[in-house]
């Protein structure tokens, strides 16, 4: 099923859409000279997480996924299995779970992390809960799905 099209407001609708990274790509990774390198991050940190072998879930928010010409950089959440071990990682991929500040730098996206054991109240939800703005009000989600 292809992504809805924006609201008024410039977000997608409220619920998490599923889409391929190639989907994702060409739905929002065009239009800004912004955009592409903000795509090509995307593709780089998705390949990384999925080399880890641990890759549950990954979901992409914030100003990337809407209408938005020049968004402030491409927001991710993913969802680790529990036996997902950061120590036994080195260079780039270290980089992206040590934290969220040395990934913000490397790759110039907001990353964050959890295992499955860490979702309260289940992994849904966790995801879920980054439907919710800062002003408290639910834009649409989106997760990457296999091609």
């Amino acid at each position: 099923m292809p992504l809805p099209e924006f609201t008024e407001s410039g977000d997608l609708p409220a619920g998490v859409h599923e889409a391929s990274l190639v989907e994702i790509v060409a739905r929002f990774g065009t239009g800004s000279d912004r955009r592409k390198p903000l795509a090509l991050r995307l593709e780089r940190i998705h390949q990384i997480a999925s080399q880890t072998g641990c890759l549950v879930r990954f979901v992409v928010f914030g100003s990337f996924v809407t209408d938005k010409p020049e968004p402030n950089d491409v927001d991710i959440f993913m969802i680790m299995d529990d036996n997902f071990d950061m120590g036994s990682l080195v260079g780039e991929p270290r980089l992206l779970f040590v934290d969220h500040g040395t990934a913000q730098d490397h790759f110039g996206a907001s990353v964050f992390w959890m295992r499955r054991m860490a979702a309260i109240g289940g992994e849904q939800a966790a995801i879920e809960d980054w439907q919710i703005k800062r002003d408290g009000t639910e834009r649409g989600i989106v997760e990457i799905t296999a091609e």
